[in-house]
């Protein structure tokens, strides 16, 4: 008999396993219908989706393991990565999905108040939270939106041996700044920037700065909501060392 393995959960949203399924529950409609809507359009290798009845979302499970896992050494070849790389540049050169994304001026809303929580909270040192937070202010300026996937996190892209099969996990896919892919794809994988960027192309030029800026944004932003759904970003390797990593 087949069991149910849960993969995560929490308040907002649980995925389960079921034999050769994954079941992915969310609480906000919008959202699943972003997932739903992103993987029809993406062209990507992603899940096969058996069927969407909201607020549930069925998915093929995909062959091969994660590309990496935030905090844990990734097993995964140099040129994985790249091959990881080279699916996010044709992600980044498709058509602009119908729906927006987040905006520089919502973002750096969304910055001060993590900002001032981190420390009105004794989170983290205001020293730690000043410097980072002076490092993520660059990345908050115009950009040519694309198509992005929005939390293209390592655990988020199954490869098998060298080839990429499959990206999972859409709920946050929209207009975007490309760099802020890239970015999450290599956070806590700095090792790994360079072969991600071979895999990109160097003709995109580029700026590893900016992408260390937003390293430094997403962890910011990420600590609170982490810790209040039951994950630790101080957990070695996660959110609180990369911020630490920047000074």
């Amino acid at each position: 008999m087949e069991e149910v393995e849960v993969i995560v959960a929490h308040s907002e949203r649980a995925t389960l396993r079921v034999g050769g399924v994954f079941l992915k529950v969310d609480a906000d409609r919008a959202r699943a219908e972003v997932e739903a809507a992103a993987l029809a359009l993406a062209p990507v290798p992603t899940p096969e989706v058996r069927w969407h009845e909201p607020p549930v979302l069925a998915l093929a499970a995909l062959r091969g393991t994660a590309l990496g896992r935030l905090g844990q050494p990734s097993t995964a070849s140099p040129r994985a990565w790249a091959a990881a790389g080279a699916v996010v540049r044709r992600l980044h050169a498709a058509p602009l999905p119908p729906w927006p994304g987040p905006s520089p001026e919502g973002l750096a809303a969304r910055l001060d108040d993590e900002c001032a929580w981190l420390v009105d909270n004794d989170v983290l040192p205001a020293e730690l939270v000043r410097v980072n937070r002076r490092i993520a202010e660059s990345v908050l300026r115009p950009w040519t939106p694309v198509f992005t996937h929005g939390d293209l996190q390592a655990s988020h892209v199954f490869v098998d041996g060298d080839e990429v099969t499959g990206v999972i996990d859409w709920s946050e896919a929209g207009r975007g700044d490309a760099l802020f892919d890239l970015a999450v794809l290599t956070l806590g994988h700095e090792e790994h920037l360079a072969d991600v960027l071979t895999g990109y192309g160097a003709d995109a030029g580029v700026d590893t700065e900016l992408i260390r800026a937003w390293w430094s944004l997403r962890s910011l932003v990420a600590v609170r909501w982490l810790a209040e759904h039951g994950f630790d970003p101080a957990a070695p390797g996660c959110e609180v060392d990369v911020l630490r990593a920047r000074l």
